[in-house]
């Protein structure tokens, strides 16, 4: 192991977000096993809803680390701002936001490849800017916040998601019964970076805070083939040559090695609403 977090590692992007088809299928994997918690860009519409002073005439809404468009294209469906932005620093995610858009005319929604530690929107440009569950892949994400002020109009809305840095420790459980990876349980967080416990001070450093929610999301695998497909492109282990991406591989290890059974584990969830300071009365 090199000892940097993988999320962390600008080595690592490509392998981790090169396909789409990747993020997909941890995704997909991740949500037929969701038992509890609220649909997360629903959330952020109702924060939004709640905290902006003018929920229903906003005009920039830009979404950072938006993927492959899921968040981007229900905040256009269900805010009605003149214009949404998805910005995310994979070619292959960006490609695919695109082409989910195109399925879907009358949208006001585009896409840009880019960095958010500088945004590509002038000062003062953005009603509400979204960052879900991609703080936590900036070594420095107080300058990503730093950015977000920067781009917010007077008034502008933040709304920062992140998870807990014990999020899934029965998947570390179970890789490290299974011999997968021994150390599985001994790893640092993914979310190191940007977590449940930190991410409001974050984003007091640049932002006023209005509010913080946690809630506990539940998931039940329904058994070693469900959980090889997430195991399968999750960059935590240090799985053997072959293993990584190879789903039918690990679930063959899984069956051989431990008792098949559902596994329910959990994710705590926070989502921080904050105000740019220029907006304060």
């Amino acid at each position: 192991m090199s000892g940097t977090n993988p999320f962390l590692d600008p080595a690592r992007q490509a392998e981790l977000y090169g396909h789409a088809s990747r993020l997909a299928s941890r995704s997909n994997a991740l949500m037929r096993a969701k038992t509890a918690g609220r649909s997360v860009p629903d959330t952020i519409v109702g924060l939004v809803r709640d905290h902006h002073e003018r929920p229903d005439r906003l005009g920039m809404v830009l979404d950072l680390g938006c993927g492959r468009g899921t968040s981007s294209l229900t905040l256009a469906r269900k805010l009605r701002p003149q214009r949404v932005v998805g910005l995310d620093a994979s070619a292959a995610l960006i490609e695919q936001a695109r082409q989910r858009t195109q399925r879907l005319p009358g949208l006001p929604v585009t896409f840009q490849r880019g960095d958010f530690h500088r945004l590509p929107v002038s000062a003062g440009s953005c009603d509400v800017v979204v960052a879900a569950f991609c703080l936590y892949h900036s070594p420095r994400p107080q300058s990503v916040i730093s950015e977000i002020s920067r781009a917010l109009a007077p008034g502008g809305l933040a709304v920062l998601v992140t998870k807990d840095l014990d999020s899934y420790r029965e998947m570390d459980q179970l890789v490290a019964a299974a011999g997968l990876d021994p150390r599985a349980e001994q790893h640092e967080s993914l979310y190191i970076s940007a977590h449940s416990g930190n991410l409001a001070d974050l984003a007091a450093m640049s932002l006023d805070v209005l509010t913080e929610e946690h809630e506990e999301h539940s998931f039940t695998f329904d058994g070693h083939d469900h959980v090889a497909e997430y195991l399968a492109t999750n960059p935590k282990y240090d799985l053997a040559p072959g293993l990584y991406g190879n789903a039918d591989a690990l679930a063959a290890i899984l069956h051989e090695l431990v008792p098949d059974r559902p596994l329910t584990t959990q994710s705590l969830v926070t989502f921080v609403v904050a105000r740019s300071r220029e907006g304060r009365a």
